[in-house]
């Protein structure tokens, strides 16, 4: 038999979840992602990733346009 002959038994639906996947289905509901909230939330951190993605691409522009010129 195969290496994973146990799991091959049991129905998908059935398969136990690692507890990283059980941890990250707890932390945020998805209708809250978007929110503006302040501190050391999962929210803040989404909108921190996001607003540095705009800043390294601004900068990237500008250092583009005044390399041309």
């Amino acid at each position: 038999m195969t290496k994973n002959h146990l799991f091959n038994k049991i129905p998908m639906n059935k398969k136990k979840k690692n507890n990283v996947e059980k941890k990250a289905e707890n932390l945020v509901d998805k209708s809250e992602l978007n929110l503006w909230k302040r501190g050391f939330t999962p929210q803040a951190e989404i909108w921190n990733g996001r607003m540095a993605t705009v800043g390294i691409g601004f900068i990237l522009l500008l250092i583009t346009i005044i390399n041309r010129f």
